[in-house]
């Protein structure tokens, strides 16, 4: 990773989460998964992103998500309020919807 500096307001935030993606990105591949940033969304400062490989099914990809990606980019990219798995299922009155 180049360490280049730039001013607060040139900072693209979207380069910045693919950079700190790219340095997570070999722990995860080292259990044969990945993730795949989807969008940043400048305003809000969320990020979506989807685990895939062996992630998916993993009993950890919880943990993987809050104590992993979502710290790490937070603690590197102060903009990031929040990240969001695409892959997370969800229930709603019984029913189970995969975003």
């Amino acid at each position: 990773m180049t360490n280049v500096s730039v001013e607060e307001s040139d900072r693209d935030l979207e380069a910045l989460v693919k950079e700190v993606i790219e340095v997570i990105r070999p722990a995860l591949q080292a259990d044969e998964g990945d993730v795949v940033l989807h969008e940043v969304n400048e305003k809000t400062g969320e990020v979506t992103v989807e685990l895939i490989g062996a992630c998916v099914s993993c009993d950890a990809s919880d943990q993987t998500m809050k104590a992993g990606i979502e710290r790490i980019l937070k603690e590197r990219v102060p903009e990031i309020t929040s990240v969001h798995n695409l892959g997370e299922a969800i229930s709603d009155e019984g029913t189970a919807v995969t975003l």
